[in-house]
């Protein structure tokens, strides 16, 4: 069959993501034997435009959506994704009828949903670069998709979902070609990474996150081997700037020791980062082999600096490993940026300025650090229920596809951001959502990267901040 698969996210903030997911399953569909071609939207200036040349190019019999995000996670500028990706929808079936199938991380976590908003009957759910060319097989022999594994299926109005088939462990490490498949070098001058997974699954419980609905609560390995030598494979094609984007990268704290290990042995040439460590399983052994590995930058994402809010997310960790972990970070020269989640449940006046405090005096100046405010409420979380009994939210879970949000009733959310604009004034190196919504943060990464920099670029977070206040703006 031709097979025409397209990358519908478009969202430049903080920068332009590499399609992992869609690059997969057009490599999947094109091992089953079938003819596939690429189109990702992320730099089209007009994407109908681009869509109906793609289709006169391709004559597809298929064709894959896949849809990254609902929508930004921003309380304060919300932006909703559905609606575009119905636009997009229109203009393919303006121009063509054949089966068009959507997939990605966004119909994981709200398949009805959007199949309802989009008018769409059929979704691939979980992994797509295996559930996919089945669904190509049946559709070439005229069978139906009732009972395939990992499809999501909306007839006659009546709604079902065939959970995803059990993969089990793997020491393959699936690395798409992303040359192939997508314009490399638009994503690098954006100061884009390459995308690399040395695990699927997550065994965390945090009371608002999707990620065990997306992967799965069991860990799926893959070889630190063979992990290595997709980076090798990655960087010998000139991309030297990859991230490894697993739930959590340092859990658990052997399979992450065994991955730097591997890495350093190899010696790929290239810079790493990871923005997903937990403090939980933090030490200066994992530090110092990430370090020799040619790690340039990891993220903490610790949320909060106070137990009670730590416990309302159910993160599984103390403010007192936050704090280890901050004087752990200390005795290394790792550039480290931590990440906050303000407003969850247990959030108070005391427990924002208990996390500030925090921020403020054990982050190391030369370190970013990142505040989000509310929190994106997912239906079928922990956190729903939490909304639902504190009287925080009233809508029924099918009207949650427009994004709805938490903030802690027992605190305001303009004083939270009164709070971290404060704390932003008199520490150059904070930043908070408006920091990532910069008009010209695109035309900063471009600069940058004429410059010679490269990843992360939060690493000069204090010194943009202060040249950006310099020439009279207010960031």
């Amino acid at each position: 069959m031709n097979v025409l698969i397209i990358g519908t996210n478009q969202s430049f903030f903080p920068m332009p993501v590499m399609p992992i997911g869609a690059c997969m399953v057009a490599e999947a569909a094109e091992r089953a034997g079938h003819k596939v071609s690429m189109l990702d939207l992320m730099f089209e200036r007009d994407p109908v435009r681009a869509i109906a040349s793609a289709l006169r190019k391709s004559n597809p019999d298929v064709i894959g959506l896949s849809v990254r995000n609902i929508d930004n996670n921003d309380m304060q500028r919300p932006m909703f994704y559905i609606p575009g990706l119905s636009l997009l929808i229109q203009a393919i079936r303006s121009r063509t009828e054949v089966p068009i199938i959507l997939g990605g991380a966004a119909l994981t976590v709200m398949p009805e949903e959007i199949l309802r908003a989009t008018g769409i009957s059929s979704a691939v759910l979980g992994d797509g670069e295996v559930t996919f060319p089945l669904l190509l097989e049946r559709l070439s022999r005229g069978e139906p998709l009732d009972d395939l594994a990992g499809i999501a299926l909306l007839a006659a109005g009546e709604f079902r979902a065939n959970p995803p088939a059990s993969t089990g462990s793997s020491n393959d490490c699936m690395t798409p070609d992303y040359q192939r498949w997508i314009d490399v070098r638009s994503y690098q001058s954006h100061l884009s990474t390459a995308p690399l997974q040395t695990k699927l699954g997550c065994q965390f419980q945090c009371s608002y996150c999707t990620y065990r609905k997306i992967e799965g609560n069991t860990y799926r390995f893959s070889d630190p081997g063979q992990v290595a030598a997709s980076a090798v494979r990655l960087a010998s094609s000139g991309l030297r700037d990859i991230e490894f984007v697993d739930s959590v990268f340092n859990v658990p704290h052997d399979h992450a020791m065994a991955v730097s290990e591997a890495l350093a042995r190899s010696k790929p040439r290239a810079r790493f980062q990871s923005l997903e460590l937990n403090p939980l399983y933090f030490d200066d052994a994992l530090l110092a082999a990430m370090e020799q590995a040619g790690f340039v930058g990891i993220g903490l994402t610790v949320e909060s600096a106070s137990d009670e809010v730590l416990q309302g997310l159910r993160k599984g960790f103390t403010a007192r490993h936050v704090h280890a972990a901050a004087e752990i970070v200390r005795r290394h020269h790792l550039p480290c940026v931590w990440i906050f989640l303000l407003g969850g449940p247990g959030e108070t006046q005391e427990t924002v300025r208990e996390t500030l405090r925090f921020a403020g005096t054990a982050i190391r100046p030369q370190n970013a650090v990142f505040f989000n405010i509310g929190i994106r409420i997912y239906p079928g979380t922990e956190l729903e229920s939490i909304a639902r009994r504190q009287g925080v939210l009233t809508l029924p879970a099918a009207k949650m596809l427009r994004p709805v949000f938490y903030v802690s009733p027992e605190v305001d959310f303009g004083w939270i951001t009164r709070q971290v604009k404060n704390a932003m004034n008199s520490h150059m190196n904070f930043m908070s959502g408006d920091s990532l919504n910069l008009p010209f943060l695109p035309a900063i990464h471009r600069v940058g990267y004429r410059l010679g920099l490269r990843p992360p670029l939060w690493r000069h977070t204090r010194f943009i901040r202060r040249g950006l206040r310099f020439a009279g703006m207010d960031v």
